[in-house]
């Protein structure tokens, strides 16, 4: 007798930034000198003080479950974060606490969505957005933004794609894949469409929202549009401005009924996060946050050699980002061209795949982020990494014909 998979994952695209990575880790242990440009972790290591914390929770007993969606000492932390970072007001019951920030997106999803209703996805887009979407029984609706708008949603576009069928509109700012954020009246215009659909959720992604450069003045949408503050949930978490991606804490802020609604979906699946990590997430918060500053540094000296060496390649074109630690250049000029080997370069795909065949350089496809003829580089890691992989993308393009 044979056993297959539901229907409802069959239709689930597994995660082609976890894959690219695991490709890396692959022929590294294989003893080939690969360069991982794919995961989207920090090389960073968690402050001592964050360490600290967590070792003091153990030794005083703070092992055992927890409420389902966190302690209220951490709510406390995100009410003061949101308060001090953002100019928002939350109550605790207005607070989520999740094992990531995919756990409080997807249990937002499974607490909302009916089969049918669709999801705006201004792309490129982070991979597991249209992914979870599915899995909760909705339609992702994909919208294509330009280069030439810098990868953002536009207001038009906005509401081009708005149908009697939307239920949820998802905002990253900065992006991941592309570092590109939003400024206050970009989010203002947004706003302006929004608040003549008043069924729509708005769901805004600032899980980058401590790693923006030169200057750039972070919003979110709730501050910049009070009148939204009760169809948004603001999330974030812990993972990368932190470098704690292995701690698992996400949060949220959102109307009362919304957070209720997902801890009844959490209550149900994987309970609360770790009572470890959420007492290291309470001095992350309370603590100094000069290490972020010191950190953001080392990351405009990355990005701006990357962007640099990248735009000197002859059919390789690549902005420059607000945040985040992304690249995200156009290969489209490479697309038919043919390697020394005699293979051609039909898309992004092929430029991926032979990069790291070749060249033993790691990336990602843009058709993961639901763009095509691009590439995604994570530029979290030494600038030795950096300055050598480079080198090798640059050689892998000059020999192509």
């Amino acid at each position: 007798m044979s056993f297959n998979v539901s229907e409802k994952l069959s239709r689930v695209a597994p995660s082609a930034t976890m894959a690219a990575t695991q490709s890396a880790r692959n022929m590294l242990a294989a003893g080939i000198d690969v360069i991982g440009l794919g995961a989207g972790e920090s090389d960073f290591d968690t402050p001592d003080h964050i360490k600290d914390a967590a070792v003091k929770a153990i030794k005083d007993g703070k092992t055992n479950y927890t409420n389902v969606d966190g302690i209220p000492e951490l709510k406390e932390a995100i009410i003061n974060k949101y308060k001090r970072d953002n100019n928002l007001t939350y109550s605790s019951s207005q607070i989520n606490v999740s094992p990531g920030g995919k756990p409080v997106i997807y249990n937002a999803f499974m607490a909302t969505l009916n089969d049918g209703d669709e999801v705006i996805i201004p792309a490129p887009c982070w991979v597991s957005y249209p992914e979870m979407v599915k899995m909760c029984g909705g339609k992702p609706r994909i919208v294509t933004c330009d280069i030439s708008d810098n990868f953002k949603l536009t207001p038009e576009k906005l509401e081009e794609h708005i149908t009697s069928k939307t239920k949820w509109l998802i905002l990253n700012s900065p992006s991941n894949p592309t570092g590109a954020a939003y400024t206050s009246s970009e989010l203002k215009c947004l706003a302006e469409v929004l608040i003549r659909y008043p069924q729509i959720m708005i769901l805004t992604d600032d899980i980058y929202e401590h790693l923006i450069y030169n200057n750039f003045k972070f919003h979110t949408i709730a501050q910049v549009e009070p009148a939204l503050y009760e169809r948004t949930l603001t999330m974030n978490g812990l993972s990368k401005a932190y470098a704690m991606t292995g701690w698992r804490i996400g949060y949220g802020g959102g109307p009362e009924w919304l957070i209720k609604a997902m801890a009844k979906v959490m209550s149900q699946s994987t309970s609360n996060a770790s009572s470890i990590s959420q007492w290291a997430g309470v001095a992350a918060l309370n603590g100094s946050q000069n290490f972020i500053y010191e950190r953001n540094k080392k990351f405009v000296e990355r990005r701006d050699m990357v962007v640099s060496r990248l735009n000197k390649i002859e059919g390789i074109v690549c902005n420059n980002p607000d945040g985040a630690f992304y690249v995200y250049p156009d290969c489209s000029g490479l697309i038919g061209k043919i390697t020394p080997t005699g293979t051609q370069i039909k898309n992004d795909i092929d430029f991926s795949k032979l990069l790291l065949e070749v060249s033993h350089v790691a990336v990602v496809p843009g058709g993961a982020f639901h763009s095509l003829s691009n590439f995604r580089i994570s530029y979290a890691t030494s600038m030795e990494n950096l300055n050598n992989a480079m080198h090798r993308i640059t050689k892998f393009c000059e020999a192509l014909e």
